[in-house]
């Protein structure tokens, strides 16, 4: 083992500096915990105590293990206690005032050739460093929260840094198990310069009545994958964190959308600052507590229930992966349906889509041939929209062009019967504009889909200023029949997913073209810093570069927010038709099918 950091110290033993211990701590280092604190000294090592407990009873260490590590912690409430340390740590409240004094006290107590890092994730650790009588020993090293369990290290330089301490810091991170990740010092560093813009608009999209906290939330995990919804995340975080990590991002960036939302700084004063007080956007059985209790925004259990309409048979009109998914969808749930697409052939192949899908549940196990042949037999593949004519609900599933869906929904408008529902599934375009292309705006509504749609739960129902009350009802009826998660939100560009996520992307193209991180590092700081499903540009060549800047582009002309203009390279790279994993290359190549 290398033996570069034998002794490392530790200055703060809040819940992030206890982590960062008992990871030093199990790959065999010497561990200083020093914290002004005695409460805080005891709580870390029975912290300590408590997981190598667990860690035995799950027979991944011995009990001789155990009382090793536990051996080589120990705490001090004195700086001098660092002086035999080879690196130090330090992990004291976010503020600079507090910071540069740690700093200061450590120039007279460690030797000139100690390494000071930094946990910050906010502050700036040029400005830190430049405290230190030794510029070019500090740099940062921001590990992420439960430091055990998350393999993401960021390893920040400033322009003072010398490059040998950095190689030392980052060798290190490896031999602890960690995926180091070398960065610039800016607010925020890669994988929190993305997450909290996000979650920031998040905050402000719940402000702005857009949508509950609930729908926000169980959007962007079942819409994207993600282990938690943005409002919870911040409960975890802590609000007042959030906010000082936003205000560092914004006084950096200028960027309005790192400006905090303002209910994160209502919500501090009220010193609601999430699960560590016992109520943020969420309220908790207890302070400390992650089990969320009932309060007076929790829908009840009828919200938004009323008397629907009947839903018997549906009509789905398109010849795409979309369509045959959503035909699959209803079939399966009982629906007669009927895939109408331009040509008799096109609505075959469709089918054929679908028997293909169907047979791939049966040779998986999740579905029998009984099962099959039922939801098969239940689809009426059709040349025409006149085959609508008796369908109770009719769902459209064309491209994302707003004059081809005003052109098919004036058809709808002459075909399908009184009463009938019409849903878009648009992703972008206005509901109302399409409505209006009906006599019947009252009974159009969106139902967007999430592609695979026979695997993705989410359902974005998206209510425009002339949907009838019962309309609505219908189709969140109609959700749960059919095993879906539906969430309400009003007629605006992205609805909740997109105006969420595709800004996190724009974010990301930029980083890449200011030079700040590669693709890779990006994509391997919000996979393992923000346990994303997959880094932004890997998501970007699967969604396609040209979907993406249309996106971008609706979002920037309704919000008018200079911070969501399409990034350049985004455009370019559209302009060359590199679109992503369709065309073979995108922002990274791929093998030609």
């Amino acid at each position: 083992m290398d033996t570069r950091f034998s002794t490392i110290a530790v200055v703060g033993l809040g819940t992030m500096g206890t982590g960062i211990a008992e990871v030093l701590a199990r790959a065999g280092r010497e561990v200083i915990g020093i914290d002004i604190s005695d409460a805080a000294a005891r709580q870390a090592v029975a912290s300590l105590e408590a997981s190598t407990a667990r860690a035995v009873q799950r027979e991944r260490i011995t009990e001789e293990e155990r009382r090793n590590i536990l051996a080589r912690f120990r705490t001090f409430s004195d700086l001098q206690a660092a002086a035999e340390a080879e690196l130090v740590i330090e992990v004291v409240p976010e503020t600079y005032e507090i910071k540069q004094q740690v700093f200061r006290e450590l120039d007279a107590v460690v030797p000139p050739t100690t390494i000071l890092a930094t946990g910050t994730n906010a502050l700036s650790v040029t400005r830190l460093a430049a405290e230190s009588q030794h510029p070019e020993r500090v740099l940062g090293l921001h590990f992420f929260n439960p430091a055990p369990a998350m393999k993401l290290v960021e390893v920040v330089s400033s322009v003072l840094t010398a490059p040998p301490a950095v190689e030392a810091v980052t060798a290190l991170a490896r031999q602890l198990g960690k995926e180091p990740v070398a960065v610039g010092d800016r607010p925020g560093f890669v994988a929190d310069g993305l997450l909290f813009g996000y979650l920031n608009q998040a905050a402000a999209m719940y402000e702005a009545n857009y949508a509950s906290r609930e729908d926000i939330d169980a959007a962007m995990k079942l819409g994207c994958g993600l282990p938690m919804g943005p409002l919870a995340l911040l409960d975890l975080i802590g609000i007042d964190t959030a906010r000082t990590v936003l205000e560092a991002m914004y006084s950096a960036s200028h960027d309005r959308l790192h400006a905090p939302a303002p209910v994160l700084g209502q919500l501090s004063a009220a010193g609601l600052t999430g699960r560590k007080t016992g109520r943020g956007f969420y309220t908790y059985a207890e302070p400390g507590s992650q089990t969320v209790v009932p309060d007076a925004q929790t829908p009840a259990q009828d919200a938004g229930a009323g008397a629907g309409r009947t839903v018997r048979s549906v009509g789905v009109a398109g010849s795409g992966t979309m369509a045959s998914g959503i035909a699959e969808v209803f079939a399966k749930a009982g629906y007669d349906v009927v895939l109408a697409a331009r040509s008799q052939e096109k609505a075959d192949i469709a089918k054929g889509r679908i028997a293909k899908s169907l047979e791939r549940s049966v040779t998986k196990g999740r579905l029998t041939a009984e099962a099959r042949d039922e939801t098969l037999a239940r689809i009426t593949a059709a040349g025409s929209l006149d085959s609508f004519a008796e369908v109770d609900l009719a769902v459209e599933a064309v491209a994302e062009d707003l004059l081809v869906k005003q052109q098919l929904f004036a058809t709808l408008d002459k075909v399908c019967r009184p009463g009938a529902v019409l849903a878009t599934t648009t992703s972008s375009l206005p509901v109302v504009s399409i409505a209006r292309a009906t006599s019947r705006p009252e009974d159009v509504i969106g139902m967007h889909f999430f592609n695979p749609a026979p695997a993705m739960k989410l359902v974005e129902v998206v209510r425009t200023v002339l949907t009838a009350d019962d309309v609505h009802a219908t189709v969140r009826e109609v959700c749960g029949k059919v095993r879906k998660h539906p969430v309400d939100c009003g007629d605006r560009a992205g609805f909740i997913v997109n105006a969420l996520l595709f800004p996190y992307l724009n974010n990301a193209i930029k980083m890449v073209e200011e030079h700040y991180a590669t693709l890779d590092d990006i994509d391997a700081a919000m996979k393992l810093g923000g346990g994303y499903p997959m880094g932004p540009f890997e998501l970007l060549d699967v969604v396609g570069l040209d979907v993406s800047l249309a996106i971008e582009k609706v979002l920037h002309g309704e919000f008018r927010d200079p911070g969501l203009a399409p990034a350049p390279l985004l455009e370019h790279l559209v302009a060359a038709g590199c679109l992503g994993r369709k065309t073979g290359r995108g922002f990274r190549e791929y093998a030609r099918r």
